[in-house]
């Protein structure tokens, strides 16, 4: 199983356990791409979704809540991990 398929698992499995850097390669693994930075507010975008998605650090730590919403945008629209 491939590092991707594996942070997918964890995530899915574990939102509260996912480090930051572990969601930004999770949603760039998704064909998510860093559009801008505000203040703590990373805004990705992708082109088959029509939300910006903000994802936050917290202490080197994605915030859960924002991890469910990105893998349930990720169900929404059907997206397929860049392997």
């Amino acid at each position: 199983m491939s590092s991707k398929k594996k942070l997918y698992e964890k995530a899915l499995n574990n939102p509260r356990g996912l480090r930051f850097a572990e969601m930004v390669r999770l949603m760039e693994s998704f064909g998510f791409r860093l559009d801008r930075v505000k203040g703590s507010h990373c805004i990705f975008v992708h082109p088959a979704v029509k939300e910006l998605v903000n994802i936050q650090d917290v202490d080197g730590k994605a915030k859960p809540y924002q991890v469910q919403q990105v893998l349930k945008l990720l169900e929404t629209y059907g997206l397929k991990q860049e392997l």
